[in-house]
């Protein structure tokens, strides 16, 4: 089995993070598909510190025996992007992917060229950002051997000759523990520590550091599945912000998920963030 994109490397801790909260927000998340194979996922968010309303829908059509994905994306912005994907067909194991976006009301577009190959034993990636100012290209490498991980991801600026970016790291993966550490630019170190205790506790640790700086961040995660119609989740960070969440499939298709953010320092000053979120998926 490949190992993960260097992307993807303490993915499993930091979603246990992030997933399962809606601080902040009311959002409204539709998933359907129709009997030709044609998904439509509709997401539409109420920011309730500033008001602010956003949305999005996207459509995905997947032709499988040529290897083929589409998606379009419209959002609230007025931005449509477009992403075109050919699979397995051009060499086993290669991905190539054409992303590009255009704004109508700007009139500023994007594009990107994106690869991926990967084998038993590595994953490749190599990314073209279509600009005319001079592309930026993107790499990344991942090795493993035994559980044990290894990976390289790099950026250049061809318009100013320069690397942007320079980042290695290193890990160990079994089927339910996952350890990663990794330096960016030399600058930023961090962790991850993922642990599936058993089939309903999952926990998980992150940690990171930046050169110059006396206090280091960490955060402490977890989640724990009651039955398998509900779950509940829950943070902390090394700023004292306990973040708690609740999801509830209150029928087939149909899932609600309530979530808090306390500030424990300051738990009578108000400013404690509460959301809640709806997905509907038949």
């Amino acid at each position: 089995m490949a190992p993960v994109q260097y992307a993807d490397l303490g993915k499993s801790a930091r979603d246990l993070s992030s997933k399962g909260y809606n601080f902040g927000q009311v959002k409204l998340d539709c998933k359907t598909k129709t009997a030709n194979g044609v998904e439509f996922n509709s997401v539409g968010a109420h920011n309730t510190d500033s008001g602010k309303v956003n949305g999005s829908l996207e459509t995905k059509y997947t032709w499988s025996d040529y290897g083929l994905t589409f998606k379009e994306k419209w959002d609230t912005d007025n931005n449509l992007a477009t992403e075109v994907t050919i699979e397995d067909q051009l060499a086993k194991g290669l991905k190539v992917t054409f992303d590009s976006s255009f704004s109508p009301q700007t009139g500023k577009k994007s594009g990107k060229l994106k690869t991926a190959y990967k084998h038993d034993y590595f994953h490749l990636n190599g990314d073209v950002d279509l600009d005319f100012a001079g592309p930026q290209l993107h790499g990344a490498a991942t090795v493993g051997y035994n559980g044990w991980l290894a990976g390289y991801q790099a950026s250049f600026d061809t318009a100013k000759s320069t690397l942007t970016r320079n980042n290695f790291a290193i890990g160990y993966a079994t089927d339910d523990f996952i350890l990663h550490t990794n330096v960016n630019d030399g600058q930023e170190f961090c962790g991850t520590i993922y642990q599936k205790v058993n089939d309903d506790l999952q926990t998980a640790v992150n940690l990171s550091w930046t050169a110059g700086s006396n206090a280091a961040r960490f955060s402490l995660a977890g989640k724990y599945t009651l039955d398998k119609d509900t779950a509940l989740s829950a943070k902390v960070n090394n700023a004292s912000q306990i973040g708690l969440g609740y999801t509830q499939q209150i029928r087939k298709g149909i899932k609600i998920t309530l979530s808090g953010l306390i500030d424990a320092k300051n738990l009578n000053a108000g400013g404690h963030r509460f959301g809640v979120g709806f997905e509907f998926q038949p």
